[in-house]
């Protein structure tokens, strides 16, 4: 009898003879390390690996690539998790490769432009992620011929602004005021500035786009990724349906000279009587003019407490002498003077905004990395109704009540009107328009670190915020949603995202577009790989 019967020797054998892993990572390795492994493994760019462009914590210039997109120091403690790894892609095929390897090892995924998310959702997460940073993506491609440019999502808006003006001195792009904002996120969430009474949001003069999808497919233009995503990624939020590559935007003209004022007004200056007449002026006067204000408790002399000051900034489009014929008929209380009045060329009015030094060269507008100096706070809201004279003073009153020391609680308030109440609030998921007067943006500054003081500080933003509620929007209370705020509402971490879960802060900021913009999303992203605690989820 045999010993060997021929099914049982060929069992043994195959027993025997070492079968090789499916998935070829060693376990011993960290996550970051099995992040950088499988970076090689996918496609790669000839002669550049594409772990070239990923750093992990224990590369010796992680620190440095992490903290030159944190503009928040909130998000700088010891506390924030970090991410596994920071891809500085150079080219498409180095995304491409991340969003697999993030697929493959269950990693979350945050893309990073300029870093100015107010609750920092580009660079941190409450779970395992990796941060995909755009930075290097900031190629300006202007034609001049049709009056259009393609930028990449990685471009500031000070370099846009310095480009356009190399190329005309009658051009501009209505976006935001601070050069170091990333076109990536500026745009794909609304992109307010100060040419807006005039031309509306940059969303209103994006015509076209290029995205990279959750399977890495690139879409190079609005035909190709479909009307519906276009829409949803001009206001709703590019970050919730894919990577933003580029945007084509259509430039406006602009007067070769314009004038720019700031003027401040205390309490016993008229300051009340000032911003009540403002409510009822600056969003219907010439939308040439554009008046922001700035409210913030400020020491008086020495034992005599504190009171609020109210500064008056302006941006016309044109020359003094008509600006003055518009506020003397308008707005003849605020005593504009042709002395208050600075006359520059467009380039040079985004210096002044900037708070960059009055002689400051434009090339400052080149600056891409900011320093980290505060930890702070902001939220917004809309005023839909003006406020009596007798409100504005128990605001001022609770202002300086929640200021222990000068300036911790300020706000800004930013005109509507003009273009904004033309159009239609389902053009764009922007849906913000026709019916607000002005929108405020809240403040909260503090300059040490710590947990409990964080906490002291956070407690006082929101106690005036909440003491603010008779004078705001009302169901929902609006918010902007490039001024992210996690007190609306946060979705939990993962995949299982709802849309009933999510509408807590979806109503706020996109009322009745936002069930749109979730079926969009359901289409486009099904398996909702691109998510946030305040993205767009899918459907079920």
């Amino acid at each position: 009898m045999k010993i060997w019967s021929r099914p049982m020797f060929l069992i043994i054998i195959i027993y025997l003879i070492p079968i090789p892993r499916v998935n070829s990572f060693r376990p011993s390795l960290s996550v970051p390390e099995h992040f950088l492994k499988c970076l090689d493994t996918q496609p790669a760019d000839h002669g550049s690996p594409n772990s070239q462009t990923a750093v992990i914590p224990t590369n010796s210039s992680f620190s440095t690539n992490l903290m030159n997109g944190v503009r928040n120091l909130r998000f700088a403690s010891a506390s924030t998790r970090k991410p596994e790894a920071i891809v500085a892609a150079v080219t498409e095929t180095h995304i491409r490769a991340t969003i697999s390897c993030c697929k493959l090892l269950n990693l979350e995924l945050r893309i990073r432009s300029g870093g100015h998310d107010y609750e920092g959702f580009s660079y941190t997460s409450p779970v395992p992620f990796v941060i995909l940073d755009m930075y290097n993506f900031h190629k300006i491609d202007i034609n001049m011929t049709d009056e259009t440019v393609w930028i990449q999502a990685g471009a500031s808006l000070g370099e846009l602004y310095y480009n356009i003006a190399s190329k005309s001195k009658v051009h501009a792009f209505p976006a935001g005021v601070c050069p170091k904002v990333g076109a990536g996120g500026h745009f794909s969430g609304g992109g307010f500035g100060n040419l807006m009474r005039k031309y509306g949001l940059s969303i209103d003069h994006i015509i076209d786009a290029q995205i990279m999808d959750a399977n890495g497919n690139v879409y190079r233009d609005r035909r190709s990724m479909g009307e519906d995503v276009f829409w949803a990624i001009r206001g709703g939020g590019g970050g919730s349906y894919g990577v933003i590559l580029a945007w084509k935007i259509k430039l406006i003209r602009v007067p070769e000279k314009v004038t720019v004022f700031k003027l401040e007004r205390t309490v016993k200056e008229g300051a009340v009587d000032l911003v009540w007449k403002w409510q009822q002026v600056a969003p219907v006067m010439d939308r040439d003019l554009f008046i922001r204000l700035e409210i913030k408790p400020i020491n008086r002399e020495i034992s005599k407490g504190k009171t609020i000051k109210v500064s008056f900034i302006g941006m016309f489009l044109g020359l003094p002498e008509r600006l003055l014929n518009i506020t003397t008929q308008s707005f003849p209380e605020l005593h504009l003077t042709k002395s208050d009045c600075m006359v520059k060329k467009w380039i040079e009015s985004t210096v002044f905004w900037a708070n960059y030094p009055e002689k400051g060269p434009i090339q400052l507008l080149l600056k891409r990395v900011s320093t980290n100096e505060y930890y702070w706070k902001r939220t917004s809201d809309f005023v839909q109704t003006p406020i009596s004279k007798q409100g504005l003073a128990k605001i001022f009153k609770t202002m300086i009540d929640h200021s222990p020391l000068p300036r911790r609680v300020w706000m800004q308030w930013n005109p509507w009107g003009g273009k904004m109440a033309e159009i239609s609030s389902d053009a764009t998921p922007f849906v913000h328009r026709a019916g607000n007067i002005f929108m405020i943006e809240h403040f909260m500054n503090w300059y040490r670190p710590g947990d409990e003081l964080e906490e002291q500080f956070l407690a006082i933003a929101r106690s005036f915020k909440e003491a603010m509620t008779p004078f705001v929007s009302k169901n929902p209370r609006e918010a902007f949603f490039n001024y992210r705020d996690v007190d609306i509402g946060i979705t939990t971490p993962g995949y299982n995202a709802t849309y009933l879960g999510a509408k807590v802060y979806g109503d706020k900021y996109f009322k009745g577009n936002y069930l749109r913009l979730v079926k969009i999303k359901a289409r486009f992203d099904r398996t909702n790989f691109f998510r946030s605690q305040q993205g767009i989820p899918v459907l079920a």
